[in-house]
């Protein structure tokens, strides 16, 4: 499927000698260096938003786009093909922008950089957004370990994906800061599936479990996510802008350019 972190095609993917000395990450940590130092700057928070195709990522921003319309909110939509998320996200009053990755099923920081570069009407409001949501290619696997810059990740998992997926995917729940189960309207016509089984096994491999419960298009539960994006936010404007580090100064010093045009 991905080219990018070696889960693709073996006929396809390349192979590359790689120094063990150095993280097979460093490139993008670097990345996502400057993208934390710049969403910093301006006191904008930044939430990485990951989970499986349809377990309701875009309904919950658009349900939030919804309860916070006198907030300025913005988003990237990670997708392999089609810009389908991205444009849902206009509609409810977001500035978004599309990043089709082709075939890579995660989203990185450079992709990110990149989506700010290019789409203007983006990078433009981002120095004026409270609020900037990545959300990630469907998936519970690579985008747990890519770093975008974010203030904090958060998972979202349907209800009508059963009560193990903890389990099975621990690396993106243990990264995560947040889980939102999505969909709880469905319960009553799930009854193999218990809210108290995923919270045990998200008690499992996430250190500080935290899962808030919710059915987004109809609005049901949405003041507990509000109340904790509330957290977030008071979080990033009490540590205030950051200086430059000293990564920051050595990659200005190679004439490498802030990441977007609206941000830099």
């Amino acid at each position: 499927m991905c080219d990018v972190c070696g889960c693709g095609d073996p006929a396809r993917t390349k192979l590359v000698q790689v120094d063990v000395g150095a993280s097979l990450l460093s490139k993008n940590d670097r990345d996502a260096l400057v993208l934390r130092q710049r969403f910093r700057e301006l006191g904008i928070t930044a939430l990485n938003l990951m989970g499986s195709p349809g377990s309701g990522k875009t309904a919950l921003l658009e349900a939030t786009a919804r309860a916070l319309g006198g907030q300025r909110l913005s988003a990237v939509s990670g997708d392999l093909a089609t810009t389908h998320d991205a444009d849902r996200l206009t509609r409810a009053g977001l500035t978004s922008a599309p990043i089709t990755t082709g075939t890579a099923c995660h989203l990185d920081a450079a992709m990110v950089g990149r989506a700010l570069q290019d789409h203007p009407l983006l990078g433009e409001s981002m120095g004026h957004s409270d609020y900037f949501f990545i959300e990630n290619v469907g998936n519970l696997v690579c985008p747990a370990i890519y770093d975008l810059g974010q203030q904090a990740n958060v998972v979202a998992l349907a209800v009508t994906e059963g009560v193990d997926k903890p389990l099975k995917y621990p690396v993106m729940f243990k990264n995560a800061d947040l889980v939102v189960l999505t969909k709880t309207d469905l319960l009553p016509y799930l009854p193999d599936i218990s809210v108290a089984a995923i919270l045990d096994n998200l008690a499992r491999v996430m250190p500080k479990p935290r899962m808030i419960q919710l059915a987004a298009t109809r609005d049901q539960g949405l003041q507990e996510w509000l109340a904790w994006l509330q957290e977030q936010r008071d979080q990033v404007l009490a540590v205030g802008p950051a200086k430059p580090t000293a990564e920051l100064l050595r990659r200005a010093s190679r004439g490498l350019r802030p990441v977007a045009k609206g941000i830099g």
